[in-house]
């Protein structure tokens, strides 16, 4: 019987890639994972696999306001409701988040793709000039939430647990505000925005 393979290398009797990390160090076995061979760039192509949905982290007023897009937005308890962020502490947001201690989360649909990008840096736009083109509403922290967003979630900065390249923001939420209608979500997996119909 002829072996399997996808072009790249044999396939082994678990169903993943043969080949070795002399190769190109970017297939590796997953069972060899264990070990030096995971490194950042493993790592990176690893997650970027996984479809995650799209939020914009904001926080500051004013001309302090900054932003990013985030898919590492998840919620921690809903008792009592608690929000976890992971932040880069290299990147203009967090600062503004340490110093402010709010922070707010857009969760966006599909047609706010727009929004993603320019929070993403697409443009090279930071600060307030990444706000421009959208609607935002004042929340109860301090923070703005995007208008139309699928939901808004505003917390107040309860915890910060520094580990290596990020923060890990707890937040107590504040506020929660919902749009009217349910509408696509807007999604993000291999580099590429898609989205996720309703059903």
């Amino acid at each position: 019987m002829a072996e399997a393979t996808t072009g790249r290398g044999p396939l082994s009797p678990d169903g993943f890639e043969g080949t070795r990390a002399e190769d190109d160090g970017m297939n590796v076995p997953i069972r060899e994972i264990a070990n030096p061979l995971a490194s950042a760039a493993l790592m990176k192509m690893a997650m970027r696999r996984l479809a995650g949905g799209v939020v914009v982290v904001t926080a500051g007023t004013g001309e302090e306001r900054v932003g990013m897009t985030a898919t590492s937005a998840v919620s921690l308890s809903v008792d009592p409701p608690t929000m976890l962020v992971c932040v880069n502490r290299a990147s203009s947001t967090w600062p503004v988040i340490a110093r402010r201690r709010h922070f707010c989360v857009s969760v966006l649909g599909a047609e706010h793709q727009d929004v993603a990008e320019r929070f993403a840096g697409i443009g090279a736009l930071r600060g307030p000039a990444r706000y421009e083109g959208a609607d935002w509403v004042p929340m109860r922290s301090g923070a703005f939430g995007l208008a139309g967003a699928q939901a808004l979630i505003d917390c107040e900065l309860d915890e910060v647990i520094e580990r290596h390249s990020h923060a890990i923001l707890l937040g107590a939420v504040r506020e929660v505000r919902l749009a009217r209608e349910e509408a696509d979500s807007l999604v993000y997996r291999l580099g590429q925005f898609g989205s996720v119909p309703l059903p």
